[in-house]
């Protein structure tokens, strides 16, 4: 490849080239995960139809089943467990105004989860042709809308799973209750539903000065900063509303 650009040094460029190669190595490092995910044997059978609360069509509390999450056509799901209550030990700030405002800051939503909610809320229109997408949170459903709209999504699927095992069943409950951000992913093979993947990552050892990155690669905001002088750096976290 013959690329400069204006000013560049010498330096610059050779090293600019030595990274080029790392990037394409860590683009077919990428392909080889995805396609290694992709071969995975058959995952466990869901052992039960979930069944979560959502809006009906009149907005009042309706029964939704893990199996009508699937629409004609799209044979996957993902499942992002949005940590509401956040978790007993996250200080951060929360909402300025509105109904949440008024809840116990323990009672209240991860931050981080939603910062991760904000991206997927405009990723979920384009999403939704080729895959489903829900989104579950522990807390009642009233409380969880509200928040919703508080916060302006607008695209996405929200559900309660109050009333299910399903947090505790895919790791996304510790045993005192606390909760966590796992990602899930099922699909559909007839009339039979699978586990095929799960953000394990989470759980998985770091090395010093990460964190889990157990859904890093679909988040824009995280790669945006690797791509910047400061990368992610050590001391920040996303807020709920930034002064």
């Amino acid at each position: 490849m013959d690329i400069t650009f204006p000013g560049e040094s010498k330096e610059y460029r050779a090293a600019r080239d030595r990274l080029l190669e790392q990037e394409i190595e860590l683009r077919r490092a990428t392909e080889a995960v995805a396609g290694a995910r992709r071969d995975l044997p058959p995952g466990g059978v869901v052992p039960e139809d979930y069944g979560f609360e959502g809006a009906g069509a009149d907005g009042s509390p309706t029964e939704v089943r893990l199996s009508q999450l699937f629409a004609a056509g799209r044979d996957s799901l993902v499942v992002y467990s949005f940590m509401f209550p956040r978790d007993p030990g996250d200080e951060r700030p929360g909402p300025a105004g509105g109904e949440t405002a008024l809840l116990e800051l323990e009672e209240g939503p991860c931050p981080s989860c939603v910062a991760l909610l904000d991206q997927l809320d405009g990723a979920a229109e384009h999403a939704s042709r080729h895959i489903n997408l829900a989104v579950v949170a522990k807390a009642a459903l009233p409380r969880v809308l509200t928040f919703a709209k508080e916060r302006g999504w607008r695209r996405l699927r929200i559900l309660s799973s109050a009333h299910t095992t399903y947090n505790r069943d895919y790791l996304a409950e510790t045993a005192e209750g606390s909760q966590r951000p796992m990602l899930n992913v099922f699909h559909r093979d007839g009339e039979t539903i699978r586990h095929f993947w799960g953000s394990e990552l989470f759980y998985a050892p770091t090395d010093p000065g990460q964190d889990p990155r157990h859904a890093g690669t679909i988040e824009p905001l995280w790669n945006l900063f690797d791509l910047t002088p400061e990368g992610r750096g050590a001391d920040w976290e996303e807020q709920l509303r930034y002064s």
